[in-house]
């Protein structure tokens, strides 16, 4: 008896974890180009510093001022989903999330940056699965912004 009741327990566990998820909304899952997992194809850039040893100071302040540009043009036109620096100073300089699905397309969009014109980065670029919700981030963080770094 026991252990019927420990089997019909653990059948009454499992059942729910295969279940459809009852908050599911097919219009946003649509909307944000979600699979059925919630999820979707992205390229992740890493930016790696390159010293560009004949830049004075107020050259690289240029080139960065266009490179933040860059970024939210890029992320208007909902090219960019995600970019930031790493704060450790490393050779890692920062990273970008692109809302394609191939590296070249990514490439072509790293083109377009100044800092890399320029020789201060270099992107590393990989193909990458991740939420979809990540498509609302700009949005979101529009609303979160007091001040905008490029104005």
């Amino acid at each position: 008896m026991l252990r019927i009741l420990c089997l019909l327990l653990a059948v009454a566990i499992t059942i729910p974890a295969f279940a459809q998820n009852k908050t599911y909304d097919s219009v946003l899952a649509k909307k944000l180009g979600a699979d059925e997992y919630g999820m979707r194809h992205y390229v992740m850039a890493f930016l790696k510093a390159c010293p560009n040893k004949t830049m004075d100071s107020a050259q690289k302040s240029q080139v960065l001022m266009a490179h933040l540009k860059n970024i939210g043009r890029l992320a208007k036109e909902g090219k960019l989903v995600v970019a930031g620096p790493f704060l450790d100073g490393g050779n890692l300089a920062g990273i970008y999330v692109f809302n394609v699905t191939t590296v070249e397309e990514a490439r072509t969009l790293t083109e377009t940056d100044p800092a890399v014109k320029a020789g201060m980065f270099d992107m590393e670029l990989h193909p990458w699965y991740g939420s979809a919700a990540m498509m609302q981030i700009v949005d979101t963080h529009n609303k979160l912004q007091k001040y905008s770094l490029t104005d």
